[in-house]
């Protein structure tokens, strides 16, 4: 017990608080205020507005995308890269298990059933020999796309999630995809300002998908992005969030069912003042990750290390331990002293609406999950 109260204190001590102690709250200062009031002092505050334009060309350049379309929320920016990349009711997805309940129900949304392979022990991510085993097994190569033969459904896309910023091996997973004749559209709800063999989060399949909700690197109060190198992606998912309006200077004609799923101004205007701190976020993460990995000297955890080939947003700090009594101990006293920590997500077959779906084995999947906690990862105040 004397090395979680160790650690407690560390976490006090890095925040400079005995007070409760989060696990990733946002930080804010002068800039929002004075975003926010030159939205509001505009009166375009709804879905049209400057900011909206402004934070869509940031968020596309620093990507190194051809096109962004802002929406409401990172699921919604999932389904409709989805709906795009052709997933139906007629149709599966290839996802992960250890994931957030959104990757599992943007799928749901476009009537589609995920398929949960298993993951690496070290990205937690989708793993691409887990991948190619399983389309080896089940997976059938016809005329009109790849099926599973055990279903007979046509698998429509594959969605690898970049799981707490770290990058999967989404070079691989999109070449086996390739091979497969199956769309790639990347989960990257957690991972803006990460990057793999130097390319960024999102621009490795056909569109990415990012969050900026309340909790991530940099937050819109309620919002996401749909990104793709190739802009008709791009373009269509701005015409279908915009409930599939056809442009006109005065007319109201819509040529297909579309979405209200438009970023208000005023979110963008949050969100742009936090995307120009974006790298003073990271830097400061960073400190803390560094903070952890030299200070923690424990027999029953320890940080978990960056992935090869990533270079990572530091969004959340993921410790691993030896075995699940220990980290349940963990978990007990530092929530009890005001400290938050958090397991990986309830795994998505161990949910009703998903416990029937097909997967497979799950071996690293299960190990992750009885043994990876977060721990408070904020950046620090200034």
């Amino acid at each position: 017990m004397s090395e979680i109260r160790s650690f407690v204190e560390l976490v006090q001590s890095i925040y400079g608080t005995k007070d409760f102690i989060p696990l990733h709250e946002p930080r804010f200062d002068e800039k929002e205020k004075r975003y926010l009031a030159q939205t509001i002092d505009s009166t375009f505050v709804s879905s049209v507005g400057e900011f909206v334009d402004k934070f869509e060309a940031a968020i596309s350049n620093y990507c190194g995308a051809g096109k962004a379309a802002a929406v409401v929320n990172g699921t919604a920016a999932l389904q409709v890269a989805l709906r795009i990349a052709g997933v139906n009711n007629k149709s599966e997805v290839i996802t992960q298990a250890l994931t957030f309940v959104a990757t599992a129900n943007a799928i749901s949304y476009n009537g589609a059933s995920p398929v949960f392979v298993d993951v690496d022990y070290d990205t937690m991510g989708l793993s691409p020999l887990a991948l190619r085993n399983f389309l080896n097994e089940f997976g059938e190569l016809r005329e009109t796309g790849a099926y599973n033969k055990s279903t007979g459904k046509r698998i429509s896309a594959i969605v690898p999630m970049h799981t707490f910023g770290f990058m999967c091996r989404i070079d691989e997973i999109v070449e086996i995809a390739n091979e497969w004749n199956i769309p790639v559209v990347e989960d990257s709800a957690e991972s803006l300002g990460s990057s793999y063999k130097g390319k960024h989060s999102g621009t490795f399949g056909l569109m990415g998908a990012f969050s900026f909700n309340g909790n991530k690197i940099i937050t819109s109060g309620g919002g996401g992005a749909i990104v793709s190198s190739d802009p008709q992606f791009a373009n269509k998912a701005k015409y279908l969030t915009n409930t599939a309006k056809v442009p006109h200077a005065w007319d109201y004609y819509h040529d297909e069912i579309g979405y209200n799923f438009r970023m208000p101004n005023l979110n963008a205007a949050l969100g742009l003042a936090q995307f120009e701190k974006l790298n003073e976020f990271i830097e400061s993460k960073k400190t803390v990750y560094e903070i952890y990995c030299k200070e923690l000297d424990s027999g029953s955890f320890r940080m978990k290390e960056i992935p090869v080939d990533t270079e990572w947003n530091y969004w959340l700090f993921p410790v691993e331990f030896q075995d699940q009594e220990s980290k349940n101990k963990f978990m007990e006293y530092t929530n009890s002293n005001n400290v938050m920590t958090r397991p990986i997500w309830q795994l998505m077959y161990k949910l009703p609406m998903y416990e029937n779906s097909q997967r497979d084995a799950q071996i690293n999947t299960k190990l992750l999950a009885e043994r990876i906690v977060n721990i408070p990862s904020s950046a620090k105040k200034v």
